[in-house]
């Protein structure tokens, strides 16, 4: 099982400082959260923030931009130093020539999609994304509970990935109110990469946390 933090819950006035704890803490991406202010209701950071961080970290930049506009910026995430970028399907003008897109700058390119949109919705991108972004809140702000469909969704997409015959290739991630407990949920399911942050960020013991994240899939064995 892969670790991705999101930083959305770190302190944002020792950012260098946590970044640099949570990659010696086990981290194997580091989840950034951009938020426009229209697509959801927050607002967080945007590519000069981005720039920084890519400056001083060593584990990929997993970009999750929760614009408006992602046809619009996603050049400008990739060249900011987003290894990963994953765009909403609900905005994009074309989801395929975007996920093309993406990669011909030399970034991996992943798609997501709010918890009430439904999962065939992604049928025909697919093919040409490296990881689904699947929700267990709505999207916009930290420390929401966990939806209990979520595992559900996780399933109907890694079967999804199977028949295509593209499993192997693609990463699940789930992203919401993750912990140890929700984790199992949705690692039984197939979710190959967990965004965890409260649970992580907030943890006395921050190598324990990830490491028993890490855990889940063998312990699933």
């Amino acid at each position: 099982m892969l670790v991705s933090p999101s930083i959305l819950s770190a302190d944002f006035l020792h950012l260098a400082d946590e970044l640099r704890s949570i990659e010696s803490a086990g981290a194997d991406w580091l989840h950034v959260d951009v938020m426009d202010g229209h697509f959801v209701p927050n607002l967080t950071f945007g590519l000069p923030v981005i720039k920084q961080m890519k400056s001083i970290v060593t584990k990929p930049l997993d970009v999750h931009i929760m614009v408006s506009n992602p046809d619009e910026v996603a050049a400008g995430y990739v060249d900011a130093g987003a290894d990963l970028l994953t765009f909403h399907i609900e905005p994009a003008n074309d989801p395929v020539a975007l996920a093309k897109f993406i990669k011909s700058k030399g970034a991996r390119a992943g798609v997501s999609l709010r918890p009430a949109t439904p999962v065939e919705t992604l049928e025909r991108v697919l093919p040409h994304v490296d990881l689904v972004l699947v929700m267990s809140v709505n999207p916009g702000f930290g420390g929401q509970s966990f939806m209990g469909d979520a595992p559900d969704r996780v399933k109907r997409i890694s079967a999804m990935a199977t028949r295509l015959g593209i499993r192997e290739k693609l990463k699940i991630s789930v992203d919401g109110g993750i912990n140890a407990t929700t984790g199992v949920l949705v690692g039984a399911s197939g979710a190959d990469v967990l965004v965890a942050g409260s649970s992580v960020f907030g943890a006395t013991d921050r190598v324990a946390a990830i490491a028993s994240l890490k855990a889940i899939k063998t312990s699933l064995a």
